[in-house]
């Protein structure tokens, strides 16, 4: 049993990064001509752009083209 437990949490402990990593994806700007990475970084960004535009969430990748061009348009206002 000791054994199969160990397996388990180790397995989880390898397969981490990559279930992390899968969860990102690049966005290009073609406005801005450049690209963006999607990470909990940028959704954080994302989700301020919501609230000071008083929009309710929506998952960024099924927003509709003008509402990503808006954004990052913002974006770029924006950058820190």
């Amino acid at each position: 049993m000791y054994k199969f437990l160990s397996i388990l949490v180790l397995g989880g402990a390898l397969s981490a990064p990559v279930v992390l990593q899968a969860q990102e994806r690049t966005y290009e700007d073609k406005a801005h001509h450049d690209s963006h990475t999607w990470n909990s970084d940028e959704d954080a960004h994302y989700r301020t752009y919501l609230k000071e535009h008083h929009k309710k969430y929506r998952e960024f990748s099924r927003a509709n083209q003008r509402d990503q061009n808006d954004y990052w348009k913002w974006r770029h206002e924006h950058e820190h």
